[in-house]
């Protein structure tokens, strides 16, 4: 019991002096919100395109793009010579009219972009699967090249290819992110522990007192420390609650364009949520420490 009091003390002080000192704790916490805020979304970004690129190596499929113009005695010559093609099976032809459709349910409230078209640029396609998934990488160029020579064939593109391009897009975000999250938890730990030494200063007479009447450092330590969590855990609440309202607005949660993988935005998993959490503990725990470690001996 003895215990329990003396925590419930030091979150009861930790409390009011945050309520002291509202405007500085609601700059630091709003700051803190922020910058996890940004490096959640780069961690959002990431997790969808990863989750995509591994949905494209469990399918592969190719992109047969005819030329403008074509008759329907090419079409169906191409045709058949995709269906001649060792496991090849034509999943469906998406026409100019069908991949412009695609394109505007994709943008959404944005496919107003496409009023001022004067044509539709889109080519018409041939989506097609493999059955045999054994096919190495020299296999899928040759059928490419072959395919390119076919009258009325404008371009072929497979989904190894666009993955190899896709895969170093996911790695340059991950560096990235990296780099601008280590960045925001630098200027994290340096707000966290500014603000806790403006806490010190202005309760440096009252921490003089509590040492003079034989307190020990942990007994004025803790609060401070607390502070520093509790600014840590709301700005990352904050943070996250964003990042989900904008989620939760958004209107397209599916993306599929000439026939791609499907890519489903999803949201963070509890994995991610409680690493963000963690981050924003860790981060206010140890700012608090950096800014106490000046005034008092461990």
């Amino acid at each position: 019991m003895r215990k329990l009091r003396l925590w419930a003390y030091y979150f009861k002080h930790a409390f009011a002096s945050i309520r002291g000192n509202r405007l500085i704790y609601l700059i630091s916490t709003g700051t803190i919100a922020i910058s996890l805020l940004l490096f959640g979304a780069f961690v959002l970004l990431s997790v969808n395109f990863s989750n995509w690129v591994q949905s494209w190596e469990k399918s592969l499929s190719m992109s047969v793009y005819l030329k403008d113009g074509v008759d329907d005695q090419k079409k169906e010559k191409v045709r058949g010579v995709i269906e001649k093609l060792p496991g090849a099976d034509i999943k469906g032809f998406i026409s100019k009219e069908k991949a412009l459709r695609d394109l505007e349910g994709t943008l959404g409230a944005q496919a107003g972009l496409l009023a001022g078209l004067t044509r539709n640029p889109l080519p018409a396609s041939y989506e097609v699967v493999f059955r045999n998934e054994n096919l190495s990488s020299e296999d899928l160029k040759n059928i490419k090249a072959s395919l390119e020579k076919v009258e009325g064939v404008d371009e072929v593109q497979y989904s190894e290819q666009w993955m190899e391009q896709i895969e170093g897009m996911v790695y340059a975000t991950r560096i990235l992110g990296f780099i601008v999250g280590g960045l925001l938890c630098v200027a994290v730990l340096f707000i966290v522990t500014n603000t806790i030494k403006l806490a010190i200063y202005s309760r440096r007479d009252e921490i003089e007192i509590y040492k003079l009447v034989g307190a020990t450092d942990w007994f004025v330590k803790t609060p401070l420390l607390i502070e520093g969590a509790i600014q840590g855990i709301f700005g990352a609440l904050i943070a996250l609650s964003i990042l989900f309202m904008a989620y939760s607005l958004l209107t397209v949660r599916s993306i599929q364009l000439f026939g791609l993988p499907v890519m489903d935005f999803i949201f963070l998993s509890v994995a991610h949520v409680a690493l963000i959490l963690s981050l924003g503990l860790v981060l206010g725990l140890l700012g608090s420490f950096v800014a106490i470690g000046r005034f008092f001996r461990f």
